[in-house]
């Protein structure tokens, strides 16, 4: 018994630093936005479209087309940014942040 405190314990695995997470987009810095805030970062939108309780604001630049959905959280709340997509002119999906970068870059 005495001898199994004198024995030596497996050394424990070094820690392995791993890269920290991106930090969120552009897009990711959009949601919860207003209306107000879009067009302050990208100008007044190629398109305005009411959808029922919600609002869709497109923004269109030469590299993609962004697309912004809001809705209020309750009646008589302000409506913010709950959703964002963005596309090429072809149709083709492309990444959301790139799209905000090079839309406010204009």
């Amino acid at each position: 018994m005495l001898l199994a405190g004198c024995a030596s314990r497996p050394e424990e695995p070094a820690q392995v630093q791993t890269p920290a997470p991106q930090t969120k987009g552009l897009s990711a810095d959009l949601i919860g936005a207003n209306a107000g805030d879009l067009i302050k970062a990208f100008g007044t939108p190629a398109l305005q479209i009411r959808e029922g309780s919600g609002l869709k604001l497109q923004f269109r630049g030469r590299a993609c087309i962004l697309d912004a959905y809001l809705y209020a959280s309750q009646a008589g709340a302000p409506e913010k940014v709950t959703y964002v997509d963005a596309r090429t002119s072809s149709g083709a999906s492309t990444d959301e942040a790139q799209c905000a970068l090079s839309l406010s870059q204009r």
